[in-house]
C-alpha cells in the first residue's frame, strides 16, 4: 500500500468522529425538534413551527401514477381532504404556491438497511440520520430489513422497534429468514398477523452468514404463500461466489476490483432463474431485490412473459453507475463502490433503464447501506472484508428523474409509479401511501422540473463521508417535502423531529395473490391423477 494511502487512512480515523457528530454541520441547515417545551429551540438556532393542521398547495400540477391534472391540494391533520381546482380557504391555513411545479406523492424506498449490523461493523446511518437524508431528497417512507436476533424473529422485531424509536418519517419492515425450523414458521405467522409484516427475504448469497439453501427457500416460499406474504430474494449463487472469491485471492487480486470479478453476472442470473423456478413450483409471487445485470433482468423478463408473478427491483446505483471506479488506483475511492451484487460494467445500466421504462422491472429502490471510509478500509488487503453497501436514500428521486424523465424514457406519471405508487401497491398500503387522493396520507413533494441539483458529500445529509454519486449534476429538484401534513424540507432547510415517524403495518394478501387459488386448481386438474388401477392376482 502506498505511503499516501496510509496517511489518508490515518487522517480519516482522526477526522471521522468530527464528521459524524451532527447532521447540522452540513451546508444545508438541519433543525432538530426535541420537544423541550421552549418552542423547539435547539442551541438557539431557531424555533420550529407547531405541527401544521391545515395546509393548501395551490396552483400546481398534481401527478398520480394514473393521471396528472391542474388542481389544488388541501390537507387537514396530516390527511388529504380535497384535490380540485380553485380551493378557497381562510387565513388560518398555510398556503404553498406550487405554480410551475409538480405536486407528487412522496417517494417510497422499498429497500434500505439503516443501523444495520453487517460484516463486523454497523452502518453509519441510523433511523434518524438516514430518514432525515431521505426527506431532504423527497422520500417520505421506506421499508427496512429486520434480521432475527439469536434465531428469533420476534427478538429481531423488538430490536428494530428500538432502533426505529428515533424515526422522523414513516417506515415499514421486511423480515429476513436465515434458517428454518418450526419456531420460525410459527413466528412468521405472528409477524404477518400481529406485527404488520407482509414480506420475507431469503439470501441466496453470503455463504456462512445469511445464505440459505434450496430446502429453506422452498419451505419459506410455501409458508409465505399460506400467509399471503411476499417472498423476496437476494439472488446470487453463494457457493459459486465463495469459490470466485478464493480464486481471486489465489491470483493475488485483493483489491475492490476482485469483488466484481468474483461474482459475475452469470451467478446473479443463475440464482435469479433458480428462485423463479422454485417460486413457480410453489406457485407464489416472487420479488427479486437489486437486479443489477442484463442476465438477471432477462430471466425476469422471460418469467413475466409466461404470466408468472415476478417483481424486479433495480436500485439507483445499478441504473446510473458502472463498475469503472472499482479499478481506481486509490483504494478509498474504489472501495466506496463495493456492494452486492456488484455495480456492473457499462451497458448493464442502460439495459436496466430500458427494462424499467418498458415495465419488465417495476420500481426503484436504493439498498442504502452506508459505511465511512474508515470502515471500508477494513478490507484494504482483502476485498472480502470491505463492508458491502452504498448510499442513495437522499439521491434516488433526483437521479431517477434526471436519468429517466429528462432523457425521455418515461413520463411524469411513470416517474410517480416507479418511485412511489408501485411500491405502495406491491406492499398493500395503497392508496394510504403512494397517491395524492382524498383520504391518502399527506406525504407530498413539490418538484421543480426547471431547477437543478448537484451531489456533494459535504452537503448531503447522510452521516457517511463518501458519496458514490459525488459530482453528478442534473435537472429537476425537490423544493418542498411534506411528511404527514408537516413541511419538513423547504428552502434547503430540514426540520425534523426524532420520534415523529410512524410504523406503517402492511397487510397480507396484496394484489399479487389475486388468482393464486385458481391457478393451483388448474394445475391440479391438469395432472390426470391419481390413476385408478385394477389390482390383479399374480
Amino acid at each position: 500500500m502506498a505511503i499516501s494511502q496510509i496517511i489518508s487512512l490515518f487522517l480519516l480515523h482522526l477526522l471521522l468522529p468530527l464528521a459524524s457528530i451532527s447532521l447540522s454541520q452540513s451546508s444545508h441547515q438541519l433543525i432538530c425538534e426535541v420537544g423541550t417545551g421552549n418552542g423547539g429551540l435547539v442551541g438557539g438556532i431557531s424555533p420550529l413551527p407547531a405541527s401544521l393542521s391545515k395546509l393548501l398547495i395551490k396552483g400546481g400540477t398534481v401527478v398520480n401514477a394514473h393521471r396528472q391534472e391542474r388542481a389544488d391540494v388541501y390537507v387537514e391533520d396530516g390527511i388529504i381532504v380535497a384535490v380540485k381546482p380553485n380551493i378557497k380557504v381562510g387565513d388560518e391555513v398555510t398556503v404553498l404556491d406550487a405554480t410551475g411545479r409538480y405536486v407528487m406523492p412522496g417517494g417510497i424506498d422499498p429497500h434500505t438497511h439503516l443501523d444495520a449490523e453487517f460484516m463486523g461493523t454497523v452502518a453509519v446511518d441510523d433511523f434518524f440520520s438516514g430518514q432525515a437524508a431521505a426527506l431532504a431528497g423527497g422520500t417520505t417512507m421506506h421499508i427496512d430489513f429486520v434480521h432475527p436476533v439469536n434465531g428469533s424473529l420476534m427478538s429481531g422485531f423488538e430490536a428494530y422497534e428500538k432502533k426505529a424509536s428515533k424515526s422522523c418519517m414513516d417506515y415499514g419492515f421486511h423480515m429476513v429468514i436465515r434458517h428454518w425450523d418450526e419456531s420460525v414458521s410459527k413466528e412468521m405467522e405472528i409477524m404477518v398477523k400481529e406485527k404488520g409484516i407482509n414480506s420475507f427475504k431469503f439470501f441466496m448469497a453470503y455463504k456462512g452468514t445469511f445464505m440459505v439453501d434450496d430446502e429453506v427457500l422452498l419451505r419459506g416460499m410455501k409458508r409465505c404463500k399460506s400467509l399471503g406474504a411476499l417472498a423476496m430474494v437476494h439472488a446470487e449463487n453463494g457457493d459459486a461466489v465463495f469459490e470466485g472469491q478464493k480464486r481471486m485471492i489465489e491470483l493475488g487480486i485483493t483489491g475492490p476490483e476482485g469483488h466484481a470479478l468474483s461474482r459475475p453476472p452469470m451467478l446473479e442470473a443463475e440464482a435469479t432463474t433458480r428462485a423463479i423456478r422454485l417460486a413457480r413450483f410453489v406457485n407464489t409471487p416472487l420479488y427479486v431485490v437489486h437486479v443489477m445485470s442484463i442476465d438477471a433482468m432477462e430471466e425476469i423478463a422471460k418469467a413475466r412473459k409466461t404470466g408468472q408473478k415476478v417483481i424486479g427491483e433495480p436500485v439507483v446505483s445499478g441504473l446510473v453507475l458502472d463498475d469503472s471506479k472499482l479499478w481506481d488506483p486509490d483504494f478509498i475511492t474504489a472501495a466506496k463502490y463495493v456492494m452486492s451484487p456488484p455495480i456492473r460494467e457499462s451497458g448493464h445500466n442502460k439495459a436496466l433503464q430500458a427494462a424499467l421504462s418498458t415495465g419488465v422491472l417495476q420500481l426503484v429502490g436504493t439498498d442504502h447501506c452506508t459505511f465511512n471510509s474508515s470502515q471500508k478500509a477494513f478490507g484494504i488487503d482483502d476485498f472480502r472484508k470491505i463492508p458491502n453497501g452504498v448510499n442513495g436514500i437522499e439521491e434516488r428521486m433526483h437521479l431517477v428523474w434526471d436519468t429517466m424523465v429528462e432523457s425521455g424514457q418515461i413520463s411524469v406519471t411513470d416517474y410517480v409509479r416507479i418511485t412511489s405508487t408501485e411500491c405502495a401497491r406491491i406492499f398493500n398500503i395503497y392508496p394510504r401511501k403512494g397517491a395524492i387522493l382524498v383520504g391518502s396520507d399527506a406525504d407530498i413533494i413539490i418538484f421543480n422540473p426547471n431547477s437543478s441539483f448537484e451531489i456533494n458529500p459535504r452537503s448531503h445529509h447522510s452521516r457517511t463521508n463518501t458519496n458514490v454519486y459525488e459530482g453528478r449534476k442534473g435537472k429537476g429538484k425537490v423544493e418542498v417535502t411534506i411528511s404527514r401534513g408537516r413541511i419538513v424540507w423547504k428552502d434547503d432547510e430540514l426540520k425534523v423531529a426524532p420520534g415523529s415517524g410512524k410504523y406503517i403495518p402492511m397487510p397480507p394478501f396484496g394484489f399479487l395473490f389475486d388468482g393464486i387459488e385458481k391457478t393451483d386448481a388448474k394445475l391440479i386438474s391438469s395432472f390426470k391423477a391419481p390413476v385408478l388401477r385394477f389390482k390383479s392376482d399374480v
